[in-house]
């Protein structure tokens, strides 16, 4: 009689999670709706004409020696992005403890220490042993960031507050606005807030997480003026949210 042997298959657990874990949200795109009609620019352009190219003392140019070449909408960029940075690490330590000064051998568990002589900062001296172990420590750094389009700091006071377009990536690719580079809010928020401890000696876990990341949009008309006699040219920019001109 020949009996059937059953192989029971091996079943290998999961691989523990790697010591590195990165948590990233989509980035989200923002286009503030164009608030002021083009018309309204060209006026309000046409009320500035005298003041574009000033003369000597107060004369002022007259509105017909100044002629509006174009009116372009663009959009200012504002770059809004959240993270934290946690660290879950050992670290390598010395502990110095007191002993009395007849002991000749300290017991800890299983390891025997041998006393050693040191001085203190009175000049007295008393022997010490000297435990050599590992800290845990856990740190967290967070960061709000607002950024412009290089990535460089910006108040949260100067963003401007609108309703919001309901095709983004359609209004965007008819302006001549340059789009911001993937990466460029990643890359600051890493800078300013991944930092490895220097005194690690080994990680149990560690956290790159985003949970908010925008870029918002901002309408804005660019204005070019020419003085006819000469052709020096200037540029003036309007807030295509309130029809203001922009003070550069």
């Amino acid at each position: 009689m020949i009996e059937a042997v059953c192989e029971e298959k091996i079943v290998i657990s999961a691989e523990p999670k790697p010591p590195f874990e990165e948590r990233i949200v989509s980035r989200k795109t923002i286009v503030y709706e164009t608030l002021v009609d083009p018309a309204v620019i060209k006026i309000a352009a046409g009320n500035l004409k005298d003041r574009i190219f000033p003369k000597y003392g107060f004369l002022k140019t007259k509105p017909h020696e100044v002629s509006v070449v174009s009116v372009e909408k663009y959009y200012k960029t504002y770059i809004l992005i959240s993270g934290k940075y946690a660290v879950d690490y050992h670290r390598k330590h010395i502990w110095s403890i007191k002993v009395a000064d007849d002991a000749s051998e300290v017991l800890i568990g299983i390891d025997k220490l041998k006393p050693k002589q040191a001085t203190d900062t009175f000049g007295n001296v008393y022997q010490k042993i000297e435990l050599n172990g590992e800290e845990r420590v856990k740190n967290e750094v967070k960061a709000s960031l607002t950024l412009d389009e290089f990535g460089r700091d910006v108040s949260p006071k100067e963003m401007p507050l609108a309703p919001s377009e309901r095709n983004p990536e359609e209004v965007l690719a008819k302006s001549i606005t340059k789009e911001v580079p993937a990466e460029l809010d990643l890359s600051v928020l890493r800078t300013r807030i991944f930092k490895r401890p220097a005194d690690m000696s080994w990680i149990d876990h560690e956290l790159f997480e985003v949970n908010e990341r925008a870029v918002i949009y901002v309408p804005i008309f660019r204005v070019l003026f020419r003085k006819v006699k000469t052709g020096q040219e200037k540029t003036f920019e309007f807030d295509g949210l309130t029809g203001k001109l922009i003070h550069k």
